[in-house]
Parts: C-alpha cells; sequence; structure tokens
C-alpha cells in the first residue's frame, strides 16, 4: 500500500513542479508587465495572488496523496474510520483554501492601508492581485483536467473495454496515471480555482464599495469581515461530520455542511452590526437602503448556494431520475446514452439559472448592485466547507484504487467503493456551487468595469485620465458594436471548451497507444508476472498536459486586448469600450450555462456507470454496462476539464478589462 502511494506522491509532485515551472515563466513576464505599466505595488499584487494561489493547490495535493493511503487503512477497519480520515484531509484543503484567500486580500489592503496608499493606486492593485490568483487558476485547472481525464480516458479505453479489466487494475499501465490525475486535477485544481473565485470576489467587493462609498472605509472591510466570521463558523462545522447509526455518508458530509451555513446566517448578523451599523443608510445608484438590508443579501447568498447544491446533487445523484435515466437509456445502447447524457446536461441548467435570476433580482432590489456584490460574498463564504466536500473525493477515489492495486480484502474494496460513489456527487455539487458564484462573481466584476469607465469618463481632464475624454458610454442593444461585442464574449466559452476537449482527445489517445504498446512488447503483463512501466505513462501525460494548456488558457487573457485593439482601428474609443463591455456580459452568460451543462451532464454521465456497477440494469460486463462506459468517457473531460476551467476563464476576462482600464487612466 505504502509503495502504490508513494508512486502516486512522486508523480503528483513531479506534475506539478514542472506545471509550476512553465507557469512561473508566464507569471514573471506578466510581473514585469504590470510593475512596468502600473508600478510595483500592483505587480506585487499579482505576486502575492500568483504565488499564494498555487501554494493552495501544491499544498492541498500534498495532503490528499498522503490521506489516500490513510484512507484506505481506515476502510480496512470500517466506514466511519474511512469516512473521518478522508474528510479530515479534504477540510485541511478547503480551509487552506479560504485561509489563504482571505489572508491575501485583507493582508495586502493591511499594508498598503499602513504605506497610505489609497484611490486608484489601491484598487488596481487589489485587482492585480485577483488577476494573479486568477492566471495560476485556469493553468492548474485546466493542466491538471487534461492530465486526469487524458489518464482515465485512456485507462478506460484499453483497460476496460478492450482488455476486459476492472478499473484500477494493476496491470493497467496507466492506473497510476489516473491516481495521479484525482490529485493534481480534482484537489490541486479546485483549490487553485476557489481560491481565486474567492479573493477576486472579495476584491471586485472591495472595488464597488470605493466607488460607491469613497467616503466610508468601513464598507471595504465589510467583505472581509463576512470572510472570517464564516471561516471560524466552517471549522466549527467540520466537527458535525459524524456518520449516524443509519451510516448515510452524504448524510453526514451534509451535517457539516448545513452547520456552517447555520452558523454564518446567525454570525453575519453581529457582524453588520458592529462594522456598519444594521440602521445605517446609504444611496446607491439612487437607491437608499439600511446595514440590515445588506444582511438580508447576505442571507440570499446563502439560500442561493443551497439551492444550487440540492439542484447539483439532484442531477448527479444515483437515488434520482436523471442519472437513473441514462443507466436505463444504456440498456439500448451507446448512442441512446449518449443522447440521453446530453440531453440531462443541458436540462441541468434550467433550474441554476433561475435560482441565480431569482438572487440578482432579490439582491438588487434590496441594496442594489453592492446588495449583489454581499450576497456572491457571503456564498463563497462558505467556500472551506464545499471545498472539504470537493477534496474529500480524490482521497477516497485513491483509497480505492491503492485496495484494488493492493489485493485488500473484498470488503475493503467495498467501503472505499461506498465512499467514493458519494465522492463523484461531492466533487459535482463542489463544481456546481463553483460555477453559480463564478457566474455572480463575474457579474460584480462586470459592473466593477462598467463604474470605472464611468468614472474615468466623468473626472476626465487633459492633465488626468485624458484618454477617457470625449468617450461616451452606450451599451444599447442598438448598438451594432455592443451586439458584436455580445457574440464574441457568448463565442468565447465554447471555443475555450472546444480547445480543453480537444487537448483531452489528444492526450487520451497517447495514453490509449502506450498502454497497447505495453500490452503488446511487455511479456506477462496480462497474467501478472511482469511490471508494467507506470512511470512511462505519468510523463507522458506530464509533457501533454504542459503542452496543451498554454493555448488555452492565454485566450481570456488576449481576447479583451485584441478587440478592445481592433475596434478601436475600425471605429472609435466609444465603439471599443463599449464592444469589449458587451463581450465580458456575453461571456458570463454562455460561460455559465456551458460549465452547468459539462459539470452536471458529465457527473451524471459518471454515476450512471457506477450505478449499473452496483448491479442495476444487468451489472458489469452487460451491453448497458459496456454503453455507460462509453458514456463516462464522453463526460469525463465535459466535468473534469473544460467545464470547471470555464470558471477562472470567466473571471480573467473580466480582469484583464478592468487592468486595461487602469493602464489607459495610468497612462
Amino acid at each position: 500500500m505504502q509503495e502504490i502511494s508513494a508512486a502516486v506522491q512522486e508523480g503528483a509532485t513531479a506534475y506539478l513542479n514542472r506545471q509550476y515551472l512553465t507557469i512561473g515563466v508566464v507569471g514573471l513576464v506578466i510581473f514585469v508587465i504590470l510593475w512596468f505599466l502600473l508600478g510595483v505595488k500592483v505587480g506585487i499584487g499579482f505576486l502575492i495572488g500568483a504565488v499564494l494561489s498555487g501554494a493552495t493547490g501544491f499544498i492541498g495535493m500534498n495532503v490528499s496523496v498522503r490521506a489516500n493511503v490513510r484512507t484506505a487503512a481506515g476502510a480496512a477497519v470500517g466506514l466511519k474510520e474511512g469516512l473521518a480520515i478522508s474528510f479530515k484531509a479534504g477540510a485541511v484543503t478547503g480551509l487552506l483554501v479560504v485561509g489563504l484567500a482571505l489572508l491575501a486580500v485583507a493582508g495586502y489592503y493591511s499594508i498598503l492601508v499602513s504605506m497610505n496608499v489609497e484611490g486608484r493606486e489601491m484598487i488596481d492593485s487589489l485587482v492585480a492581485l485577483g488577476f494573479g490568483a486568477s492566471l495560476i487558476s485556469i493553468f492548474a485547472r485546466l493542466g491538471g483536467g487534461i492530465f486526469t481525464k487524458g489518464a482515465d480516458v485512456g485507462a478506460d479505453l484499453v483497460g476496460k473495454v478492450e482488455a476486459g479489466i476492472p478499473e484500477d487494475d494493476p496491470r493497467n499501465p496507466a492506473v497510476i496515471a489516473d491516481n495521479v490525475g484525482d490529485n493534481v486535477g480534482d484537489c490541486a485544481g479546485m483549490a487553485a480555482d476557489l481560491f481565486e473565485t474567492y479573493a477576486v470576489t472579495v476584491v471586485a467587493t472591495m472595488v464597488l464599495a470605493s466607488i460607491y462609498f469613497a467616503d466610508n472605509p468601513a464598507m471595504m472591510i465589510y467583505p472581509l469581515m463576512i470572510g472570517a466570521v464564516c471561516i471560524l463558523t466552517s471549522v466549527i462545522g467540520t466537527f458535525f461530520v459524524r456518520l449516524g447509526n443509519s451510516t448515510n455518508i452524504m448524510g453526514a458530509l451534509y451535517k457539516g455542511f448545513v452547520a456552517t451555513a447555520v452558523l454564518s446566517a446567525i454570525g453575519l448578523w453581529p457582524v453588520t452590526a458592529m462594522v456598519i451599523g444594521t440602521g445605517t443608510e446609504f444611496t446607491v445608484s439612487g437607491k437608499t437602503f439600511t446595514g440590515a438590508s445588506l444582511f438580508y443579501c447576505g442571507l440570499i447568498g446563502l439560500v442561493v448556494t443551497g439551492l444550487i447544491i440540492w439542484v447539483t446533487e439532484y442531477y448527479t445523484s444515483t437515488s434520482y431520475r436523471p442519472v437513473r435515466s441514462i443507466a436505463s437509456a444504456s440498456e439500448t445502447g451507446h448512442g441512446t446514452n449518449v443522447i440521453q447524457g446530453l440531453a440531462v446536461s443541458m436540462e441541468a441548467t434550467a433550474i441554476p439559472a433561475i435560482i441565480i435570476c431569482a438572487g440578482i433580482i432579490v439582491a438588487y432590489n434590496l441594496a442594489a448592485l453592492f446588495g449583489i456584490a454581499i450576497a456572491v460574498t457571503s456564498m463563497l463564504a462558505l467556500a472551506g466547507m464545499v471545498v472539504a466536500l470537493d477534496a474529500y473525493g480524490p482521497v477516497t477515489d485513491n483509497a480505492g484504487g491503492i485496495a484494488e492495486m493492493a489485493d485488500m480484502d473484498e470488503d475493503v474494496r467495498k467501503t472505499t467503493d461506498a465512499l467514493d460513489a458519494v465522492g463523484n456527487t461531492t466533487k459535482a455539487v463542489t463544481k456546481g456551487y463553483a460555477i453559480g458564484s463564478a457566474g455572480l462573481g463575474a457579474l460584480v466584476l462586470f459592473a466593477a468595469y462598467t463604474e470605472d469607465l464611468a468614472y474615468f469618463i466623468s473626472n476626465a481632464t487633459p492633465e488626468r485620465f485624458s484618454f477617457f475624454q470625449g468617450v461616451e458610454l452606450n451599451f444599447s442593444l442598438q448598438n451594432p458594436f455592443v451586439v458584436v461585442g455580445l457574440i464574441l464574449g457568448g463565442l468565447l466559452p465554447y471555443l475555450f471548451g472546444a480547445l480543453g476537449m480537444m487537448s483531452v482527445g489528444r492526450a487520451a489517445g497517447s495514453v490509449v497507444r502506450e498502454v497497447r504498446r505495453q500490452f503488446k512488447e511487455i511479456p506477462g503483463i496480462m497474467e501478472g508476472t511482469g511490471k508494467p512501466d507506470y512511470g512511462r505513462a505519468v510523463d507522458l501525460l506530464t509533457r501533454a498536459a504542459i503542452k496543451e494548456m498554454i493555448i488555452p488558457s492565454l485566450l481570456p487573457v488576449l481576447a479583451p486586448l485584441v478587440v478592445f485593439g481592433i475596434v478601436m482601428l475600425i471605429a472609435d474609443k466609444s465603439a471599443a469600450f463599449s464592444t469589449v463591455g458587451a463581450m465580458l456580459l456575453g461571456v458570463i452568460i454562455t460561460g455559465l450555462f456551458v460549465a452547468i451543462s459539462m459539470t452536471a451532464g458529465g457527473g451524471a454521465w459518471d454515476n450512471a456507470k457506477k450505478y449499473i456497477e452496483d448491479g442495476n440494469h444487468g451489472g458489469k460486463g452487460t451491453d448497458a454496462h459496456a454503453a455507460a462506459v462509453t458514456g463516462d468517457t464522453v463526460g469525463d473531460p465535459y466535468k473534469d476539464t473544460a467545464g470547471p476551467a470555464v470558471n477562472p476563464m470567466i473571471k480573467i476576462t473580466n480582469i484583464i478589462a478592468l487592468l486595461l482600464l487602469a493602464v489607459l487612466a495610468h497612462g
């Protein structure tokens, strides 16, 4: 068991070291550019966000690859012990994400205040911090996703489909790479993803506070205090995760989430009263509201989080209609499985969209755009517990692989399978939460863009913000440049998703060829007398993932700049700003639907396969099972590569637009 775990640990560490070296080169170039264009404080902000985002993923991965073997050993004792170890490992990563994200934003804000930095320089420095976190996140999410799904798809296609051997069978040369991928994709990638979502949303809320309440610094501190109190409630919530007499694993995990949400709702009131006052009146865009209204917006964020998690579980759990309908469709073949899976993936966008729309309208009616920002901040304040649920997944998945490869008792594998089945749902639930919060967070960034632009235009003089002189804001749909911006923005998530999917296809193809070669050239693999070369598949995927992640990751960075430059050449400054603004909105709208569809559909396909493997519709080895494996293979890059990577992609596009305004204003 220790030998297998050490191989996974070595492969994951080697991959992240090489990936972060590549990202570091890109980050260093951008750091120098930001320093040159906007000053040293902006450059340092970018560096803080990038380093801590990378650290979150790296430390989370290191915890995960050490907890897997301990979970397998715990599962040999019983379900309760296996759950306790795997969830504690996830909780380390979850609390690390929110702890470091709040430390980054609050810490740098405190340093800037102590240096008497204020106004635009303060805002630009914090926005750069968010950009650093987002840039690392998109590389980690996409690169890890390409690695993990290239390994998973390749291992399944040759191992399960062609050779007819079980999942995690030690005879499969890609099996260690598959386990490595779980950690670098679902653990390191998700940790970096939610780190940047948390940091960027808090920064965006602080930017809006600095614009709307320039003479009230307490409003910038308010989102930080919401995060602070919710870290404490998340710590307390972890103690509520206990397996009861019903041995309901999902129920045990949800106890922790519900406890965290309830305690957070209670904690928001004294924080609001202490920092801004529940009876204090504020006015934004002609709308007057009180501190109590912001407290209610925070409650809306908590409710939206709970509803999105519930809907995502409905579409991805084996207990409900969507997954069972895909399993049933598998009886009539591969084609009907894929058709039903695609249908479920599209259907799964409807209810979350309605929930998000309702949350936006209610929060806006309570406290205008700032109310929406506070609602999203409260959503992300639960990130510690939600990431704990997600990071639990790869630990239990690896524990199952170790149990299979180490030839442990069948009872142990049954226990790890039970833990892993819930892990599939928690991973899907976390992705649903991440997407919903990312979409709303990006909406706050879009509001920051429009408010920033209006500020620069209204204060433009020949000596200050001169570039913005003569610019007229026009976001009317009668403006053809707005329509063009919406179309181009709507295109980006589809193009980005396509690039991610094709990257997985190429990586998986190389794994298929390598596994076939080893089956053919290394004698005795299938008989168990010969040992596969696991390291070859890990190294092959490492090189493929790092090569494939570069171009898609740079797409959201370059798109706003290229569009702005081209429209400037063919029209004028007003048209360029309108096009980029509309493009940001287009990215948010289609990105939300693409990401929800991909992650929910992929999770449903995965659990439909597991539902059949549990003995339903004929069980393993049947035609229905073969069809379900095909559906799972299609869904893998959907849910673990392209879909989740859309989250940071949406926010990077918006952050680049904010930095573009800063550069033009600075110049």
